[in-house]
């Protein structure tokens, strides 16, 4: 069988105010979007893109079954960050065996956000 995956490329979360999905995802993540439309607002996070798209049924429920982790150097420090941005809590921050942290937030929009320390791993 062909190796036909090349690894993790983009995130996307829908949210219902696609400028206010901007600010808020540029103020936590500490960067502008390098793309921005109305029907689309990219960001680079350290060389893979999390973009923001409008939600265009509200009736869908955002299950936190599939969560995207996006690395940190302090989960802790990180996870605090993001509720006092107004993220709520869905996973506090915990050891996950041999030195990993993981925490996960809902951003303002209902979407699972995760957060990881993985010294195991370099992207």
């Amino acid at each position: 069988m062909v190796q036909q995956f090349k690894g993790l490329r983009t995130v996307g979360y829908k949210v219902d105010d696609i400028i206010k999905g901007k600010e808020w995802y540029s103020r936590v993540l500490g960067v502008e979007p390098y793309f921005d439309e109305p029907f689309y607002v990219g960001f680079n996070v350290g060389g893979y893109e999390l973009g923001l798209q409008p939600e265009d049924n509200r009736a869908i429920a955002k299950e936190a079954g599939v969560v995207a982790y996006w690395g940190v150097d302090d989960v802790a420090s990180t996870y605090h960050d993001l509720l006092k941005a107004g993220a709520t809590p869905l996973e506090e921050p915990a050891e996950v065996g041999d030195e990993i942290m993981v925490a996960s937030v809902r951003d303002p929009w209902g979407n699972a956000f995760g957060i990881i320390y993985n010294p195991h791993f370099g992207a």
